[in-house]
């Protein structure tokens, strides 16, 4: 048996008894276990499809819990506590509007409250079903901390819709594509069969790029992170498997720390660079490292110029995946899950096979026993002839993003990089209401080779950095349809489905007085992939860099020390963020001594890097 933590002793206070022996009562257990160590299932509730699905699945995991504790032999002697759930916002229903800025504050919420209550509850074993994009970060974040045996199981992304005239498969993102049509009766279309059914985004979006994510560096049973959440086996399988799972866990005194090493969040970054994942990766995989005990994801994980060497040179896209491509999570399913490239990446000597995970083997051994198929060449390739020759994703230093903290979704680029090189000049919003704005009442003013700058929707600066599927997505069809590049760059996120020359995370941001918030009209931008630079020209003269500068310090003075251009902050919440939200290249997440975390300055990256694969001793540290 595992050391376990711990626990509270209620046989002196029958006050705390009272309570204990009435909760076993109601939930059918032994009595005579309320002094043990607890167990329990968690989950993520919110008000769209993505949540519907979870609360089945943690019933169906309570009650396989309920069954297996006892002091019979073959069972766990533990105290079984309720269901708890989180809370959390819909990314999709709330896109372009100023309810997003509350989409990455979610995460941080759910990471509070996963943590209250494995804390409170003082939880020897947990298991977690996850649902949309940031609970699941939060949840694991929390799991992370707690540091007990626990598991994690996504509750599954929707199925595909259809269009009823064309019958092509479509998706909440085609729904976000066709907002500039002028037909109204076709748009309605749209919205109504794009999501049947329930779960999450079912593209290759943020939830499932981080439940990829979250299956490689070894809290998710592989097998369990494609299926569609109405799969059968979520309901009548899984949540067997599970408990074994949980229960080898705790006999072995195996922790969530032991499990996400350096090693393993390495392999999950480079599989996120595989599937052309979401950009967001970038912001989830450094809080992440953080909760598992790493002070800093550029330092002690993965180094900027290393993550660029792997994409620009040795991590290709194999995956035919939406938004990008044409199939969904459910199609990857079909054709055998997550683990098909996996083994891929893994046979190619590209990921580290001998990692822990959660069901007791190595990534390798897991691999193994799932009798993982080869890729078909149509939804998943082959390394050796795979969708799209360089990875998905790369990070943009630059006097533009001195923080090199800037993210470009290289493999949803559909045009503007010649050489490798986007040269536009900067069209200035302050806040992404102005950009819809101008999309929506003036759509021809926008020119060739533009680059839009959306600023002051930063961590500090919305507050809560929104994404901005909604103007990505009108500016790529605005594109399509009169065959131009007009690329966006901005201190807020993009959403997983955003498509286009797009870039995201700018830092320092403009409510902090990053260079991006001194950028005017005309300015020349430009974004060249062989430097991964992102760069104003005009702010390489110092003359202007210093006349901008102190004319936006004076207007900050003017207006007691925060840009009359930053968001609203009208709840306790926004204020928190505003006031402790890190940069991100730290995760952009809340952190109260926020001066602690400032990057340090670094030289840009230069092509021909050869990768740092020597583990650093003594790189961990508890939080």
């Amino acid at each position: 048996m595992a050391k376990q933590s711990k626990t509270v002793t209620f046989d002196s206070n029958p006050g705390r008894n009272a309570q204990t022996y009435g909760i076993a009562r109601e939930l059918g257990t032994d009595p005579e276990l309320i002094h043990e160590p607890s167990v329990g299932v968690i989950g993520t509730k919110g008000d769209s499809q993505c949540y519907m699905g979870v609360q089945r699945k943690v019933e169906a995991i309570h009650e396989q819990l309920r069954a297996r504790l006892g002091r019979e032999a073959g069972k766990m002697p533990f105290r079984l506590v309720q269901p708890e759930y989180t809370v959390a916002t819909s990314d999709g229903m709330r896109n372009g509007t100023r309810e997003m800025r509350y989409s990455l504050i979610g995460r941080e919420v759910t990471h509070d409250t996963v943590c209250e209550h494995l804390s409170a509850s003082g939880l020897e074993g947990t298991i977690a079903v996850v649902a949309c994009d940031k609970p699941p970060v939060g949840t694991l974040a929390g799991i992370l901390e707690h540091n007990r045996p626990a598991i994690i199981m996504s509750d599954g992304p929707i199925r595909p819709g259809i269009d009823s005239v064309t019958e092509q498969p479509i998706d909440i993102v085609t729904g976000f594509q066709v907002a500039g049509h002028t037909d109204p009766a076709y748009k309605k279309r749209i919205a109504q069969e794009a999501c049947p059914g329930y779960g999450s985004c079912g593209g290759m979006f943020t939830y499932n790029t981080m439940q990829t994510f979250i299956g490689v560096v070894g809290m998710q049973p592989l097998h369990m992170v494609a299926p569609p959440s109405d799969d059968p086996r979520r309901l009548n399988e899984f949540p067997v498997e599970l408990v074994e799972l949980l229960k080898g866990m705790i006999e072995r005194g195996q922790t969530p720390r032991d499990i996400v090493s350096r090693d393993a969040i390495r392999n999950a970054v480079i599989v996120s660079m595989a599937v052309g994942g979401s950009t967001n990766v970038l912001l989830h995989a450094p809080e992440i490292a953080r909760a598992a005990g790493f002070r800093s994801f550029a330092d002690d994980v993965m180094s900027p110029e290393e993550f660029n060497h792997l994409s620009q040179h040795v991590v290709p896209v194999l995956t035919d995946a939406r938004p990008y491509g044409n199939y969904s999570m459910v199609d990857i399913d079909q054709k055998g899950g997550v683990q098909v490239i996996v083994k891929a990446l893994m046979d190619a000597g590209l990921l580290n096979g001998d990692t822990q995970t959660c069901t007791g083997e190595t990534l390798a051994e897991q691999i193994a026993r799932l009798e993982t198929a080869e890729p078909d060449g149509t939804v998943v390739y082959p390394v050796e002839k795979p969708y799209k020759a360089t990875g998905g994703l790369r990070v943009l230093g630059g006097n533009l993003s001195p923080d090199y903290s800037s993210v470009l979704k290289l493999a949803g680029v559909e045009g503007g990089l010649e050489n490798n090189r986007f040269v536009g000049r900067a069209r200035i919003f302050n806040g992404e209401q102005s950009l819809l704005d101008t999309l929506e009442t003036a759509p021809d003013s926008f020119q060739n080779h533009d680059m839009v700058i959306v600023r002051y929707e930063g961590p500090s600066g919305a507050p809560g950095m929104p994404e901005m599927l909604d103007s990505t997505s009108r500016i790529t069809t605005l594109c399509r349809e009169r065959d131009i590049v007009v690329g966006l760059m901005t201190d807020a996120r993009f959403s997983g489905g955003s498509v286009g020359l797009v870039i995201g995370h700018v830092g320092p941001e403009a409510a902090l007085g990053g260079p991006i918030a001194l950028v005017e009209d005309g300015d020349e931008i430009v974004a060249d992939l062989e430097s991964n630079e992102l760069n104003c020209t005009e702010l390489n003269d110092p003359d202007t860099l210093k006349v901008r500068q102190d004319n936006w310090d004076k207007e900050v003075a003017a207006n007691g020390g925060i840009h009359p251009l930053c968001g609203e902050v009208d709840t306790r919440l926004l204020n928190r963020m505003r006031r402790s939200a890190v940069s991100a290249v730290f995760g952009a997440g809340m952190h109260p001594d926020r001066e602690l975390w400032v990057p340090e300055p670094r030289e840009s990256s230069k092509s021909g890097f050869v990768p740092e694969n020597k583990y650093r001793e003594g790189s961990r540290k508890a939080f």
